[in-house]
């Protein structure tokens, strides 16, 4: 999709979910011909001429300044990854193509390994996973039996039927959150083909996906809880963080999960520990 529709699209999506009434405006009656604000009543609480406005929606944006594009935004009452989405849509970064797959240097596979008791992995830059601990797959996903190209947690979450009985009632959450990272990323590294090619084949395979995607959300992934209705152990409850990994620029975060001290969860996961005979990232390369 070119940028220019991306930038019109998401600008619609945004406008469409406000009311007058959420902004102060008038409604002048109940019968109104589009969902949510009229482009006239966005660029009067932005402060720009309706033209203009109409331009960007169309997709025109050179030229547009920092200021104006912070002025919709606050009409538009984005948040702060929106915000960010916004402006790079009219202004796109450019990044160096990567070409070869991410490398992994040992201290990274180490530490994952060295967590035994919790899953950790390292992810790229389209949600590939890179690396993993034992614990990774024995509580989400046997990544050694997945082929390499569809090893990316969108593909599970949007396209494995079994990860999706095992995400149980939370997979509308985790789908959600999935469609709407994709978003922020495409933002971020328009030209990656990687990340587009998982987009494209998700859009292609999961109706579900394409309506998420048409959505427009836009979320960054930093911390949450996982919800697992594991066939073992039963259900897992798993708080997680991300940590950003600077010095490896052909990666994108570290995640790590943790159960709370004392609770079933905990338990289940030394039980999983103890028991598992799933393969690490580490062992996969070792029996290769």
């Amino acid at each position: 999709m070119a940028r220019n529709s991306e930038l019109g699209e998401f600008l619609k999506s945004r406008r469409a979910r406000l009311r007058p009434d959420d902004t102060g405006l008038p409604s002048y009656g109940t019968r109104r011909r589009v969902p949510g604000l009229r482009r006239e009543e966005l660029a009067q609480l932005a402060g720009v001429s309706v033209a203009y406005y109409i331009r960007l929606e169309q997709g025109t944006a050179d030229g547009v300044s920092a200021e104006v594009l912070d002025a919709i935004s606050r009409a538009l009452r984005l948040d702060g990854d929106e915000h960010a989405h916004l402006h790079r849509l009219a202004h796109p970064p450019r990044r160096a193509p990567v070409t070869a797959p991410p490398r992994l240097r040992a201290p990274l596979q180490h530490l994952l390994d060295s967590f035994t008791h919790a899953p950790a992995y390292v992810v790229g830059h389209y949600t590939n996973v890179v690396a993993w601990n034992r614990l990774t797959a024995a509580v989400f996903v046997d990544l050694a039996n997945v082929p390499p190209d569809e090893r990316t947690w969108s593909h599970q979450i949007h396209l494995n039927p079994d990860y999706r009985e095992r995400l149980g009632d939370n997979w509308p959450t985790v789908a959600r959150r999935n469609a709407a990272y994709l978003r922020f990323r495409s933002g971020e590294d328009p030209g990656d083909p990687h990340l587009r090619a998982v987009i494209d084949c998700l859009r292609e395979r999961s109706p579900e996906f394409g309506r998420l995607w048409s959505a427009h959300h836009v979320t960054d992934l930093t911390n949450g809880e996982a919800r697992i209705d594991h066939p073992e152990v039963g259900r897992l409850v798993l708080p997680f963080e991300t940590l950003h990994l600077p010095g490896d620029p052909d990666l994108s975060r570290l995640m790590l999960y943790a159960a709370e001290p004392g609770s079933p969860s905990e338990a289940a996961l030394r039980e999983l520990a103890e028991t598992s005979t799933h393969l690490s990232s580490a062992d996969l390369a070792q029996y290769a």
